[in-house]
């Protein structure tokens, strides 16, 4: 078997530690500490993401979708491929070096979707986004830690707050979804959303495209559309 190599590292801007992108022949991962953030193999349920979420906004052609967390770019594909030619998605990413990867030595599974011009890509904090907005997203989709607990940056806990969702709800236009994606099941979650004004439906979907595997949650949050 291959052995994986290491091809790049980047500090958390918090300094609480190191993202490291590793790769085996085709397969790359992204991996904090002994955690594994995300696998080129494993997409299933981002790509669900984004499916789940257009089916709720598909009367809107012009929708304006933000995702939170470029990750390896597997929700933003999952949404080029749905999303009619009007449509617009902001991608935030915290990390630079995200994005450089991307670009870079992960070139081969983005392809050139990151030139397409649907897309803008801000390398920003996604709670400045969020709360710079009001009424502005139709959707937005957060995938930028394993669950609503702050794993990748401590200081992503204040999106998962009543008042970081109230704050997300803000930035919804009317009838807009909040989806988010976790590893595993967040009862507490469940109803701070439903708190925050959210009608909440909870998605149990497999990690593997071919069905298989473990199953991860998304939560889809809607803003009451009056």
């Amino acid at each position: 078997m291959n052995p994986w190599v290491l091809i790049d590292t980047a500090p958390l801007p918090d300094g609480r530690g190191e993202m490291r992108l590793i790769r085996r022949a085709d397969e790359f991962s992204i991996m904090l500490g002994t955690t594994a953030l995300m696998n080129s193999r494993l997409y299933g349920s981002e790509e669900a993401m984004a499916r789940l979420v257009w089916e709720r906004i598909a009367d809107r052609p012009r929708a304006h979708m933000m995702i939170g967390g470029l990750g390896m770019g597997f929700t933003l594909r999952a949404a080029l491929a749905t999303l009619p030619q009007t449509a617009k998605v902001t991608v935030s990413e915290l990390m630079p070096a995200v994005v450089d990867w991307a670009r870079g030595p992960m070139q081969p599974i983005f392809g050139d979707c990151l030139d397409d011009s649907r897309v803008e890509i801000k390398v920003v904090d996604v709670r400045r986004l969020i709360g710079g907005a009001r009424d502005r997203y139709d959707a937005i989709l957060l995938d930028v830690d394993n669950g609503p607990d702050g794993l990748t940056v401590e200081t992503n806990d204040a999106l998962y707050s009543v008042a970081g969702l109230k704050a997300a709800r803000a930035a919804l236009r009317p009838g807009g979804v909040l989806a988010v994606w976790a590893s595993a099941p967040d009862r507490d979650f469940t109803q701070r959303l439903g708190r925050a004004g959210f009608a909440v439906e909870e998605e149990r979907v497999r990690a593997s495209s071919k069905g298989r595997g473990s199953r991860h949650v998304i939560w889809l949050a809607t803003k009451p559309a009056n």
